[in-house]
């Protein structure tokens, strides 16, 4: 019976810091950077509010795409929604 050595860094292609997926990356920094800066702008408070009510907005909205839904990135999850959504059939 043959063996193989496996090596234990072989599902850290593709990932950043071997966590996170280039794309869900991608994805978190374009959603989080807009919504950072329109809390820091639009806020009516002096710079630490401001700051605080940018990354209230910014953080989960990241990190909720750096983890993504079912181990997939949000682009591809409503792309796959909207298509159920669109081809589904009446069932009454």
């Amino acid at each position: 019976m043959d063996y193989y050595n496996i090596p234990t860094n072989f599902t850290d292609t593709g990932r950043l810091l071997g966590i996170f997926e280039i794309r869900n990356t991608v994805e978190a920094v374009l959603l989080a950077l807009p919504l950072l800066y329109f809390g820091y702008i639009l806020a009516p408070f002096g710079f630490t509010g401001k700051l605080i009510a940018g990354l209230t907005l910014a953080i989960p909205t990241g990190g909720f795409a750096l983890v993504g839904i079912n181990d997939d990135c949000l682009s591809r999850y409503l792309r796959t929604l909207w298509q159920w959504l669109w081809r589904r059939e009446n069932l009454l």
